[in-house]
């Protein structure tokens, strides 16, 4: 039997419940989403770079058109199936110097999916080294049940919160991650990010899809950022699409083909 690329990916996540595809998105997409962040923090300047989340998602035509370009959805096909909807995203966007860590935490303990089945996807937009912030997991935590969460307020971090379990930092692993590189995560690993203390900013996406067949239980219905993006449209409501209007969005190459 053949052993392809994709069957070790996809054996990797299963083992370690992450795992990484390299050079996904090309450089010129990747300037625009870097502008992007630069662009909703000038709309928002009440807003930290950590801040750029879910409810600004589903009006904002460079936004949709990123979360469902074909690269993307074809790496969440291969852990959701081809029907896919986009649940929440959010930029973080941690700045040179002042970056607020993310404590120990599992996704899945905030979200209101049922079942929780959910991928994340996780775009580099700039570099991501240990000395400026990047992802940190703990390979196999997958396996855990969720655990509980408690609040930290006796620290400044994105969350405000932390899984309620001790965790053994020295099997951590650093996910150092190019402009371009995508970083796949199961809903239940845990997984932290240090503060940014360096020079260099250190940004990126997080785009958590579900299979159409995943129920979003939130009474926010329709969720604010919950988008069809392949396939039949299973048990969910969802945002239209928006329209590009210049001068109200930011201009991207394709913007024309979203007016």
């Amino acid at each position: 039997m053949v052993i392809t690329e994709v069957d070790r990916t996809l054996q990797d996540y299963d083992r370690d419940g992450y795992t990484i595809f390299r050079n996904v998105i090309g450089r010129d997409l990747i300037a625009e989403a870097s502008e992007h962040v630069a662009w909703l923090q000038a709309k928002h300047p009440d807003r930290l770079g950590e801040d750029l989340a879910t409810e600004l998602v589903a009006g904002d035509p460079f936004w949709v058109r990123l979360v469902s370009d074909e690269r993307l959805l074809d790496i969440a096909e291969l852990f959701v199936g081809p029907d896919i909807a986009l649940f929440a995203s959010h930029y973080i966007s941690k700045p040179p110097f002042s970056g607020m860590p993310v404590l120990w935490h599992q996704d899945g303990a905030y979200w209101p999916l049922e079942p929780m089945r959910v991928v994340t996807l996780w775009l580099a937009v700039d570099e991501s080294r240990p000395e400026n912030g990047c992802v940190r997991v703990i390979p196999g935590s997958h396996q855990e049940d969720l655990h509980a969460l408690r609040q930290r307020d006796d620290i400044d971090n994105v969350l405000g919160s932390e899984s309620a379990v001790t965790v053994d930092e020295s099997k951590a692993v650093d996910l150092v991650l190019s402009p371009g590189d995508v970083e796949v995560h199961h809903p239940n690993i845990l997984h932290a990010s240090n503060a940014n203390t360096s020079p260099r900013r250190r940004c990126g996406l997080t785009i958590r899809y579900i299979p159409t067949s995943t129920r979003i239980t939130s009474e926010q219905q329709p969720f604010v950022s919950a988008l069809l993006l392949r396939g039949a449209p299973g048990v969910n409501v969802y945002q239209p699409f928006p329209r590009y209007v210049d001068g109200e969005h930011m201009r991207f190459a394709d913007a024309e083909k979203w007016t």
